[in-house]
């Protein structure tokens, strides 16, 4: 597609905004859709001068999706939830509204749908993020059967809501907990790669109809995961191992935090299997994209969080 018309739901959140750059630096036209639509004023200068239009529309505004779906080319849903809080319920968001999404889209005549959910998609997962995102997938190929299916492991990238979080609890924490034992497993994906696997995506007619799972070029425990956060920011904390059980109190009293909690009794439950590619599957490679590592990203947004209050480049293997 010459210039294609995108609409991308979820614009202004962590993934979406890289999905919006990208896509800009491609010459699409994009309709940058988010719930704070009046905040996504940031977006705009990731392309030309009218390439990027911010939108106030969540995914569950059927009337203005409507609208803003006429003349469309393709539709990016980068919607997502970590936690259940309000009105804001895994089954609304990673289910009911992309599955309203998908037809609004076909009955509008877009011709390409990509659908960013993630490798702990199961509907047999034991956590109701994971099972959701399954039931998502499925209501979205329901009503657009040609859509491109992105799984991506653990995220990361400088607005990330993992690495971020762990390397700030260790500024003040003396220990950081090892749930499960520190055992879960993950193959962390750069937010840039993930963002390039969309414009893929939308560009490969091998594309349609395909499930995608998207990792990086390593697979690392949870433990090396603190070991590497505190080693990028030069703390020594002990890692404390802490069973699924007892995790699962903690998690319960963190629940009723006014803040965005540090941990959720779903989470304690994803945490109990691994986030990896599947051997066999569809990737990045079939993208057509070269992984980015960790030990490269990393070390330039935590370096925030080092002591010494500034970036020391080094690269570090995890055992």
């Amino acid at each position: 597609m010459q210039n294609p018309r995108v609409v991308v739901v979820g614009a202004s959140g962590f993934v979406g905004r890289y999905v919006v750059k990208h896509l800009a630096g491609e010459g699409a036209v994009i309709v940058a859709a988010s719930r704070h639509g009046g905040a996504a004023g940031f977006l705009r200068p990731m392309g030309d001068v009218g390439q990027i239009a911010p939108v106030d529309c969540a995914i569950t505004d059927a009337g203005r999706l409507k609208v803003l779906l006429q003349g469309a080319d393709a539709v990016v849903n980068a919607t997502g939830i970590l936690y259940e809080r309000g009105a804001q319920r895994f089954r609304a968001i990673h289910e009911k509204a992309p599955a309203q999404l998908a037809s609004l889209a076909r009955a509008a005549g877009v011709r390409r749908f990509v659908h960013l959910s993630a490798l702990g998609a199961d509907a047999a997962s034991p956590s109701a993020y994971g099972r959701s995102k399954a039931a998502g997938e499925a209501a979205v190929r329901a009503e657009f059967p040609h859509a491109t299916v992105l799984r991506p492991s653990l995220i990361f990238g400088p607005e990330d809501a993992f690495f971020n979080r762990f390397a700030a609890l260790a500024r003040f924490a003396p220990a950081l907990p090892l749930i499960g034992g520190g055992t879960t497993r993950f193959q962390p994906v750069y937010v840039g790669d993930v963002a390039a696997a969309v414009a893929a995506a939308l560009r490969h007619e091998a594309a349609l109809a395909r499930t995608y799972e998207l990792g990086g070029p390593r697979i690392y425990t949870l433990k090396q995961l603190f070991e590497l956060i505190l080693r990028e920011t030069g703390r020594r904390r002990a890692l404390i191992p802490l069973p699924f059980p007892v995790a699962m109190i903690q998690a319960l009293v963190l629940e009723f935090s006014p803040f965005p909690p540090l941990l959720t009794r779903d989470q304690v439950r994803m945490l109990k299997r691994d986030t990896v590619v599947e051997s066999g599957a569809s990737g990045l490679a079939e993208l057509g994209i070269e992984p980015a590592a960790l030990e490269l990203i990393l070390p330039g947004y935590l370096d925030r969080f080092r002591r010494s209050g500034a970036l020391i480049p080094t690269i570090h293997s995890v055992s």
